[in-house]
């Protein structure tokens, strides 16, 4: 995405920063990149090796997903503090709908595409993963969707959601939202983000009139589902008006397989942004230039393509080592586990990874075009105004340059496959009668964290790195 997002942040000053994730410019490793991308996995396979050396039983199934504490019951001024972030939030959210409809039309100088992609995408996603679910609590069109429930509190939904739809609404729609952010021509343009933003609200709130808004939220609301499987990562957690903490990553830790929707959700984000990525590289600018030799009226659908190409492939090969997880597991004579329970218990232990690529691949943007905010603040819809004295605000373009971005990104791509290790050896445990049934079960898994890895590392390194 930041290929796409950095002329909407105003980061095209210059031909070079088209590349590079908007840096001006190139950082050479001291060492080979070999070296990093050997150390790297030698550090994931060596975390496997003292969690099967660790001898130690699995925690307890969770309940709902949950290992927490309770912190506070009643949290003072809990619900005046809410209030005000609704409040707070669904201003926002209709300021960048009209900078987006009335205001001037040039991506810099409008608040709307750093708005939507830089704070909102980007930083709630970062917010959701580190801190908890800030969006259930924001969520401008469950705002709207409560106060209406409010106002006529004995209306019902006429209709049930039907059991064999799941979440597939949740998926075809991040898969929809995934594609208009790679390759869609009006994602930098604030009247077509304001257009898209007002179809979805619509569209969000006839569903919550239809099925009911906390149903419609579970299953069909992309954002809620989105960034509530983030937030299973989180410390923190709000249940039933109480505040619980718990440790990193165990929200993740589920009692029962995840449904083939939650499923197919979970690799579609992980292969969205592995391919976001991989449109920097060089390897891509080679793929495109190929089949356009070829084909030159083909550009249009060369990433769509690809998009649905990638997450095919990466469900695949993910279901595959699934496979494999289960036969190495099988013991005594018995018959190996079904595929999708299998797959549907160790799919959350892949969360991490894309947490951490997600931190990695999008930092330099964060920290680049949320700058763009401050002289925004004084001047949202483009028009001269100056209201907060910050108009002419200096853009650091340099404020993250490409070393501070690789070392943070090699810490957070090994942490996350670590991080997913130790989740996958706690499932496997599980799973599996034995703990020696279950370290066999879990060489598979070793293999397509370790590969992963590496293949995460390769694609941040090529845009950045020289080596």
């Amino acid at each position: 995405m930041t290929r796409r997002l950095l002329p909407a942040a105003g980061l095209l000053a210059t031909p070079c920063l088209s590349l590079a994730h908007g840096f001006g410019q190139r950082y050479d490793l001291p060492l080979p990149l070999w070296l990093y991308l050997t150390g790297a996995g030698l550090t994931v396979a060596l975390s496997f090796a003292f969690l099967a050396l660790w001898r130690r039983d699995a925690p307890a199934a969770p309940c709902q997903g949950d290992h927490a504490r309770l912190l506070l019951r009643r949290i003072p001024g809990a619900r005046a503090l809410a209030f005000f972030l609704r409040l707070l939030v669904l201003a926002l959210y209709v300021l960048v709908i009209v900078a987006g409809l009335v205001g001037v039309q040039n991506p810099v100088k409008n608040i709307a595409p750093a708005m939507v992609w830089a704070i909102w995408w980007v930083g709630m996603a970062y917010v959701s993963a580190l801190v908890g679910d800030l969006w259930a609590l924001v969520n401008p069109l469950d705002s709207v969707a409560r106060a209406a429930q409010r106002l006529c509190p004995r209306r019902r939904a006429p209709f049930g959601w039907p059991a064999w739809l799941d979440s597939w609404p949740a998926t075809l729609l991040f898969f929809c939202f995934i594609w208009m952010e790679l390759n869609w021509e009006g994602s930098e343009q604030p009247a077509s983000l304001a257009w898209a933003m007002l179809l979805y609200s619509a569209f969000t709130w006839a569903g919550m009139a239809l099925f009911g808004r906390a149903t419609w939220l579970r299953n069909a609301e992309v954002f809620h589902v989105v960034f509530g499987l983030l937030a299973r990562f989180a410390p923190n957690t709000l249940r039933d008006g109480a505040w619980y903490v718990r440790p990193y990553a165990a929200g993740l830790l589920v009692a029962e397989p995840v449904h083939r929707a939650r499923l197919v959700l979970v690799i579609l984000m992980l292969a969205a942004v592995s391919f976001d990525g991989m449109m920097e590289t060089q390897a891509w600018y080679d793929i495109v230039d190929a089949v356009l030799a070829v084909s030159p009226g083909a550009i249009g659908w060369i990433t769509t393509a690809a998009l649905l190409l990638m997450p095919a492939l990466f469900l695949a090969v993910f279901l595959l080592f699934c496979l494999l997880v289960a036969r190495c597991g099988a013991s005594d004579g018995r018959p190996p586990l079904p595929l999708m329970q299998v797959a549907g218990r160790f799919v959350l232990t892949l969360v991490p990874i894309a947490i951490a690529y997600h931190f990695a691949h999008y930092l330099s943007f964060l920290a680049m075009a949320g700058q763009y905010l401050i002289p925004l603040a004084s001047d949202p819809l483009g028009l001269g105004w100056d209201l907060c004295g910050t108009r002419l605000y200096f853009i650091r373009l340099g404020i993250v340059d490409a070393k501070a971005v690789w070392y943070v990104s090699l810490f957070a791509i090994v942490a996350g496959h670590v991080a997913a290790v130790w989740l996958a050896h706690v499932c496997a445990l599980r799973l599996f009668a034995g703990r020696r049934a279950a370290l066999r079960s879990q060489y598979p898994m070793l293999a397509l964290m370790v590969a992963y890895t590496l293949l995460s590392l390769w694609i941040i390194a090529q845009p950045i790195v020289g080596g």
